[in-house]
């Protein structure tokens, strides 16, 4: 009995952890006292890494759609200007998006950051902090080198404690509207 109420924990583990919505209005995500699991992503070079070693430090953690996307872009960019003043708060910058490592790397040197970025291109991570939504496979295959099962995460910006636990959160499915600067600083302040 027991190991059948073990592996139907296991079962139900592995469901919640592999979500992906019919459209962004349908996510589930993780909120503000909830902590990110520990999930393998990979760095600029394909590297896996796990996320504990990363949010091991208080993080302002930026979840995008890809270095193909111009919102994300300009939020990424948004960050670099303001990454001396959330570093002297204390907070390192991380990004995370559907893009294979090699566009990783492209994107940094594209849009001249100095954060980490690193790569989610198989979803678990998005899937795992419930972000993730269907979507075509399409333009994804190629900047996910064939690894996306068909997902996009909607935007979102989490603030981390050294625990990997979601102090603030900002998301909206519309990928247009992003968290603006000067109001991430003030959150950033606050806490």
């Amino acid at each position: 009995m027991k190991k059948i109420l073990t592996a139907l924990f296991l079962v139900l583990s592995l469901l919640t952890y592999s979500q992906i919505a019919d459209k962004a209005e349908n996510i589930s995500p993780l909120l503000i006292g909830e902590q990110i699991p520990n999930i393998v992503v990979y760095d600029v070079l394909g590297k896996p890494i796990q996320t504990k070693t990363i949010f091991d430090k208080k993080t302002v953690l930026v979840v995008y759609r890809g270095g193909w996307c111009p919102y994300c872009n300009a939020q990424l960019a948004d960050l670099q200007e303001l990454e001396s003043d959330i570093l002297a708060l204390g907070y390192q910058i991380v990004a995370i998006s559907p893009d294979a490592p090699r566009f990783l790397q492209q994107t940094v040197e594209d849009e001249k950051l100095n954060y980490t970025l690193y790569s989610d291109s198989k979803g678990d991570f998005s899937q795992a902090v419930g972000i993730a939504f269907a979507k075509s496979k399409g333009k994804l295959d190629k900047y996910s080198e064939g690894q996306n099962p068909g997902f996009l995460p909607v935007p979102t910006v989490y603030i981390l404690d050294s625990n990997s636990e979601i102090q603030f959160l900002y998301i909206n499915p519309n990928y247009t509207k992003r968290l603006d600067g000067k109001v991430l600083l003030a959150v950033l302040k606050s806490l």
